[in-house]
């Protein structure tokens, strides 16, 4: 039966969420029950294209993002693919009648990181909104449900809530993508010389995107504003942490939240739930 094969692919979505991402798992959990599964098919299908770019490295991995391209453009028109994580993502676009120039911008950034390693402040805003805003906008669509209006007037804090948790990752993962992938995302930055005023030059950028970002999340329809507030206090904190750290620090070692404060987040999150003050 074909919904056995639905269920299944959205599964598979469902698996690459919680494996590559605990954290976004977790606050997937805390949306209402009908925005959880497009959800994950849309993580799922971003978190396939990052592993191309990323991760493959034995592989042509030109081709092989070509290759996903098309088969992604072919599940979308035809309304199946025989790879689960398309299958499943093709349904949510189709079911919320996603803009393909949001797709189109999404495979430009991941082209980028094919070829480029160091970005000039055009390049860095381009590569910034197809990377992540244009997530963000993804799962506007899932939140909104068909509002058109709504979708509208979130869609600027919805991208800058994409863009936040971009920069902090990027922060985050200084380390790994300058000396594994020779990767330098911020425009002017040289991590051989990573100073103070650098890093607090991104962060002021930083902080400058949640402010506009929480302005949205407190305006979200009340299916979607719980687990979307929980995503947005573990970055916060996650920033905070970095930007409590020396520039040497950053480069050195990954920064993490610990389970139990992770935990502690999504309790007091609750807690300002309950109260309405979100």
């Amino acid at each position: 039966m074909i919904d056995l094969f639905h269920k299944s692919s959205e599964q598979c979505s469902a698996v690459f969420t919680r494996r590559y991402s605990t954290s976004f798992a977790s606050a997937i959990r805390l949306l209402h029950e009908d925005l959880r599964v497009p959800i994950c098919n849309i993580y799922g299908f971003v978190r396939l294209a990052d592993e191309i770019v990323d991760t493959f490295h034995e592989h042509n991995k030109a081709q092989l993002l070509a290759d996903f391209k098309s088969e992604t453009y072919a599940a979308i028109e035809q309304g199946i693919s025989l790879n689960p994580i398309l299958h499943s993502f093709q349904r949510t676009v189709n079911q919320f009648g996603i803009d393909l120039a949001l797709v189109d911008a999404f495979f430009h950034s991941m082209e980028m990181d094919l070829s480029r390693t160091n970005y000039d402040e055009r390049g860095y805003q381009e590569y910034i909104y197809g990377s992540a805003e244009v997530v963000g906008l993804l799962c506007l669509y899932v939140f909104c449900e068909g509002d058109k209006t709504r979708y509208a007037q979130l869609a600027a804090p919805a991208r800058a809530l994409g863009a936040a948790f971009q920069k902090v990752n990027f922060l985050r993962d200084i380390r790994a993508d300058f000396q594994r992938l020779s990767r330098v995302y911020f425009p002017g930055c040289d991590f051989s010389n990573f100073t103070q005023a650098d890093k607090r030059a991104i962060e002021n950028d930083i902080e400058e995107d949640f402010r506009a970002a929480f302005k949205g999340i407190q305006e979200l329809p009340l299916k979607a504003r719980f687990g979307v507030y929980v995503a947005y206090k573990y970055y916060l904190s996650l920033f905070k942490k970095i930007r409590g750290l020396e520039p040497a620090s950053v480069l050195q070692a990954r920064v993490r939240i610990p389970n139990i404060q992770k935990a502690y987040i999504v309790f007091r999150a609750g807690v300002k739930n309950q109260l309405r003050l979100v």
